[in-house]
């Protein structure tokens, strides 16, 4: 025991106030009174898989993690009205433009449409509303690495515009499946001033 002890007192602590970055993000939890609806919207929005459920707590995976979204059923709450602070959407990447364009296909055939579609950037991206109206965006990397999308925060076109060009779906699957360029289609085209006034911030 006292050999234990003098281990521990020679061990190299670090200092308490080092600071360490989480190596990845785990999961989003979201209550609803529409478990039901939820469940089936990111099984189909997804491909994810239930991992577990008992009806009032379920855990939906689509990869390696054990799960990647949680719903928790609490009965009689409100609709979310506009106007106050909170999550403005969460974010999922596809591996390919023609990953993006597929999913895109696949739910528009199922009557679920893109509420937002827009050329950031750094990514070509098409945002979602769930049944209880979170904002799912999904997204595919316009730039070869990590350090290129970075760049592009600090470029005039940025500076004069944030948020990105507005893009029609269709008209992107429609330039996709007719063999144009993909790094053409990806490069958001040139715009004027645009502030976050007048996108939907709920």
């Amino acid at each position: 025991m006292n050999e234990l002890v003098d281990s521990v007192r020679g061990a190299t602590v670090e200092p308490a106030t080092a600071a360490i970055s989480p190596a990845r993000l785990a999961h989003v939890v979201l209550r609803t009174s529409k478990f039901d609806e939820l469940m089936q919207w990111y099984q189909t929005v997804l491909c994810a898989s239930v991992a577990y459920s008992d009806g009032r707590i379920a855990f939906l995976a689509y990869d390696d993690e054990h799960h990647r979204i949680a719903l928790i059923e609490v009965p009689g709450l409100r609709d979310q009205p506009d106007g106050i602070c909170g999550v403005h959407h969460i974010a999922f990447t596809y591996a390919s433009l023609s990953d993006l364009v597929a999913t895109y296909e696949r739910l528009d055939g199922l009557g679920i449409s893109p509420v937002w579609c827009v050329n950031h950037g750094p990514t070509t991206s098409m945002y979602y509303a769930d049944p209880d109206g979170n904002q799912v965006e999904l997204q595919i990397d316009n730039c070869a690495t990590v350090e290129e999308a970075g760049a592009f925060f600090f470029t005039p076109d940025f500076a004069t515009n944030p948020i990105g060009v507005d893009f029609n779906p269709a008209e992107l699957a429609r330039r996709f499946h007719a063999g144009e360029d993909e790094a053409t289609i990806k490069t958001r085209p040139a715009s004027g001033p645009r502030g976050v006034d007048g996108i939907n911030l709920r």
